[in-house]
């Protein structure tokens, strides 16, 4: 069985037995003072601080199994028991209230046995000698038996607050380590989404530097040929410099070689024929 199920009938049954006792002492307060002074067996005022106890007790076990109602495992239970807590607080305060009326009850029983005693004792006769004789007798034993109850009752309701303090400082504690187990699994995955995050932060890192290393071979290769380019544009610049300055040298030098000859036979080529002055009408000489 679950230990928070044993923990809420444990205290199920501390409350029957609380309850049961402090009915008890409340029906004893009610019935208190019908007999005469001197005779009754426990004093008003520790039957008012039994009752009180009992009171006590009833609420620190309310307490508990507010605490422990959400604790259950199955919803079933939890609604059963917060109901049964709901049931609890109505008779706590049916309690208050009767021991309230009790004690309203007490001291008019109280009041007729004084009213009766008074009449013996006015009235005189052996039976009112008798009277005055227990009460001289048992005043001192019974105001001593009240102050050692009293104090007795101080005691035991410092114990009880001094339970319920260490009682609600031990939840405390708990609701702590609850606190501090959440934290904990809550760091373990935010370690692990860390350690996922610098993993992932170093891959970057590597392939930024490859990118970085693939851009500048790029440019490199670029600027290589760029270079090549310029430098191989500006040879055939130099070769088409030299080639125009052949030529002009060329035609240059024919210039100076030329300059008796015609202009029109510089660029003849032999294909005109020299003009001979031969007369048309000279005869032709046989040489045979």
């Amino acid at each position: 069985m679950d230990e928070v199920v044993v923990q809420v009938e444990k205290t199920k049954r501390e409350w029957e037995e609380a309850y049961e006792k402090t009915i008890e002492h409340i029906i004893a307060i009610q019935e208190y003072g019908k007999s005469r002074r001197g005779e009754e067996k426990i004093s008003l005022q520790r039957l008012n601080g039994l009752a009180q106890d009992g009171l006590s007790l009833l609420n620190s076990l309310q307490f508990n199994l507010d605490l422990l109602a959400p604790q259950l495992p199955s919803d079933d239970q939890v609604q059963s028991t917060q109901s049964l807590l709901e049931s609890w607080k109505n008779q706590y305060q049916s309690l208050r209230v009767n021991l309230r009326s009790a004690n309203l009850k007490a001291k008019d029983n109280m009041r007729k046995v004084a009213q009766q005693e008074r009449e013996l004792l006015l009235g005189g006769g052996t039976e009112s000698t008798d009277l005055r004789r227990k009460r001289q007798a048992n005043a001192g034993v019974t105001s001593d038996a009240e102050s050692i109850t009293e104090s007795l009752r101080r005691s035991r309701q410092l114990m009880v607050q001094e339970v319920e303090r260490s009682t609600n400082t031990l939840v405390a504690f708990d609701e702590s380590t609850g606190v501090l187990k959440k934290a904990e699994s809550e760091y373990k995955g935010h370690r692990s989404l860390l350690s996922r995050t610098r993993n992932l932060l170093s891959t970057m890192q590597r392939q930024d530097v490859i990118d970085r290393v693939i851009l500048i071979i790029g440019f490199s290769l670029f600027v290589f040929a760029v270079l090549y380019v310029v430098s191989k544009r500006i040879g055939i610049l130099k070769l088409q410099q030299m080639a125009t300055a052949a030529i002009k040298s060329q035609l240059a030098g024919k210039a100076a070689n030329g300059d008796a000859m015609p202009l029109g036979q510089q660029f003849d080529g032999g294909n005109t024929v020299p003009n001979v002055d031969t007369p048309l009408q000279q005869p032709l000489h046989d040489e045979l």
